[in-house]
């Protein structure tokens, strides 16, 4: 047969300008390695590489998400550390074992996340319910059974988010992945985009990293820290704040003006309306109470129930997708084949695999909660059901949720999934410390789950734009799945036994918290606020029905305004710098300029985030001697050079 036109041409040293855009009728992608042709992908040297950093990245996660709550993005690191390697090490075309290095590598935060969002939440209500045990056994197979679900759910839609919705989605965690590794393919001394993605990589990782260590400008610039701002609040609740940090910037960017303003709607919604509005003519209580504590305890609330809605509707609208993926699974396991051969680049496991290791997984999984968790077999297989059909059908909402944020609301919808659970396990006699331990198991392999599913769409995007094979990343992302849930159970057991998850000295784990404050007075007897999700779920509804993209909204809810506002600027950077001409061409050559700067940004600030976090753990911590005012002036100043730094690099883009 006749090999396509677009494959005929040598590999490339640049992603095509066609690779963050839609597609033309007529038109094609041709990733950088050649579709139809063998690469090396699975040695020893990325397999092992991949393993060992999982392992690292996995217990450097924990530890940092349990101390501060905030669990880090693996992949980016990851890929800037294979990309090293490689050419240190001299690898002949190394880009194919650097998408697998980084894919087995990645598995570390989404189980990371998994876990500590949920299962330290049993060590937390163990310091006031003894009679709770918890043992490395549990912690390891939700971790692992979720991981193994989410690969598996998530497999069968592949297709359809990475090539299907090629240009859709922004994919902004992908994006700056992507860049990083494909940086590495032009190794030439000139290679202008390479020599622009290590400028902007070190200026995001340098200002980062100042900021978050010596405090020399405020990482959060606030009206709060001024009196007439704190005299506002006092009197009505309402603050203006954002992050000044680069690499949010950078995200901001890369998400785009429209999907950003969406997202900051809800922020402004919740802390610009309802906040003040419940702060102000609410009971006694809630007037005396901060701006963010009433966001944590109520209107954060509102915004679970507009996830878990936006999700369901999600759901309803990609039920075609579901069926068209299960018809496929049918098709196959009755022997039905395609008519031609998939070419290397879009090669899946089979579908009767993919149905054998589901069959497999699910079995494990109530063999697990009869014998490991509930012990009663009627039970076990209630919170079966509701795990099978909770972690398949909000898959597609996480795989969505990472495609256009790069930020996933597992805990939100986790949260959401554990109060679901939790009354219908009640309504079937499981309370009680007994029906905490089975939420919280319970909810951690949903947790897991949702959170691979998630990340994996992110690998594979990243493989689709590169030119991988799908189905080597598949198949060993289950062993960087096993090797990070015994990691991470190990980690867990290890840090509540030094620091311990209750006290006043304890790691903080919010995450974990907000699970135990909710679950606990709902099988101890409680009252839940259920009031206030369905506030949310109503909300939803009504976004939906005005044509507002009610997960982007609901997210910009649940996310902190001040993480959400960095996303508005650099989505108006982006807008801005992509209109200045009346030429399209130099228009198109200034946005991808600045999708590959704003690359850079995010890729520099997570990896200089995590030295940042390791240098303040290792014992150095340092506050300038300055007021708060300066502080924050100098944090205006600071922040608005970076904004003129992205915004002049970015026009400095010929066609």
């Amino acid at each position: 047969m006749k090999e396509d036109p677009i494959y005929q041409d040598a590999d490339p040293v640049e992603l095509p300008e066609n690779a963050f855009r839609e597609l033309g009728a007529d038109e094609h992608y041709r990733p950088l390695m050649h579709p139809a042709r063998d690469y090396a992908e699975i040695t020893p040297y990325s397999v092992g590489l991949g393993l060992v950093l999982a392992v690292v990245f996995s217990a450097a996660a924990a530890y940092l998400g349990l101390k501060v709550g905030q669990v880090f993005e693996a992949a980016i690191p990851i890929a800037i550390i294979a990309m090293g390697l490689s050419g240190a090490l001299k690898i002949k075309n190394p880009l194919g074992q650097n998408v697998i290095i980084q894919s087995i590598g990645a598995c570390s935060g989404v189980i990371v996340a998994g876990a500590i969002f949920t299962l330290p939440a049993l060590y937390i209500l163990q310091a006031k319910y003894p009679e709770i045990t918890v043992s490395f056994l549990e912690i390891f197979l939700s971790s692992l059974l979720g991981g193994v679900l989410g690969i598996l759910f998530f497999i069968p839609f592949r297709k359809y988010f990475v090539k299907d919705m090629h240009g859709k989605y922004p994919f902004p965690e992908a994006t700056a992945t992507t860049q990083v590794l494909a940086s590495g393919q032009n190794t030439s001394s000139d290679s202008s985009q390479a020599k622009t993605l290590v400028v902007a990589s070190l200026i995001g990782g340098i200002y980062d990293y100042v900021v978050a260590t010596f405090g020399v400008w405020a990482d959060t610039i606030t009206t709060a820290a001024t009196s007439w701002g704190q005299a506002v609040i006092d009197k009505t609740k309402l603050l203006v704040s954002c992050n000044t940090g680069a690499a949010l910037l950078g995200l901001g960017y890369i998400i785009g003006l429209k999907y950003a303003f969406i997202i900051c709607a809800g922020s402004a919604f919740v802390w610009w309306i309802l906040i003040p509005l419940l702060g102000t003519y609410g009971a006694p209580e809630l007037t005396a109470m901060a701006p963010s504590a009433i966001f944590s305890d109520y209107a954060r609330l509102i915004g679970i129930g507009g996830i878990a809605m936006a999700g369901i509707i999600g759901i309803i609208k990609s039920w075609g997708i579901i069926v068209q993926a299960a018809g496929l699974a049918a098709h196959e396991f009755k022997g039905g084949a395609q008519t031609a051969k998939a070419v290397r680049w879009q090669q899946d496991i089979s579908m009767k695999h993919i149905i054998f290791f589901i069959s497999v997984a699910l079995v494990a999984v109530l063999i697990f909660f009869w014998c490991g968790v509930l012990h009663n077999f009627w039970q076990a297989l209630v919170a079966w059901i509701v795990v099978a059909v909770i972690s398949f059908l909000f898959t597609t909402v996480a795989a969505n949720a990472i495609a256009i944020v790069g930020s996933n609301p597992v805990s939100g919808m986790t949260l959401m999934t554990l109060i679901i659970a939790s009354a219908i396990f009640v309504g079937i006699g499981i309370s009680g410390t007994s029906g905490i331990v089975a939420s919280m198991v319970i909810g951690g392999v949903v947790c897991t789950a949702l959170s691979m599913a998630g990340g994996f769409v992110t690998d594979l995007k990243i493989g689709y734009w590169l030119g991988s094979t799908p189905r080597k990343q598949e198949s060993w992302k289950f062993l960087g799945t096993l090797v990070s849930a015994a990691t991470v159970g190990l980690v867990i057991m290890l840090l509540n036994d030094v620091y311990g998850f209750a006290g006043p000295d304890a790691l903080v784990a919010p995450q974990a918290n907000a699970m135990a404050k909710v679950i606990e007075p709902i099988m101890m007897g409680g009252e839940t606020p259920w009031i206030l999700y369905m506030t949310g779920a109503i909300l939803a509804l009504l976004l939906n029905w005005l044509g507002v993209p009610a997960l982007a909204f609901c997210l910009g809810m649940f996310i902190p305004l001040h993480l959400n506002t960095p996303l508005l600027v650099g989505g108006a950077i982006a807008w801005f710098v992509s209109t200045r001409s009346k030429d399209k061409a130099v228009n198109d050559a200034r946005r991808d300029r600045g999708t590959l700067i704003s690359s850079g940004l995010i890729a520099g600030g997570a990896l200089f985030g995590v030295f940042a976090a390791l240098t303040r753990f290792l014992g150095f911590e340092y506050t300038a001697p300055m007021s708060e005012t300066l502080n924050q002036t100098l944090g205006v100043v600071v922040y608005a050079a970076l904004i003129i730094y992205l915004t002049w690099d970015s026009m400095r883009a010929r066609k």
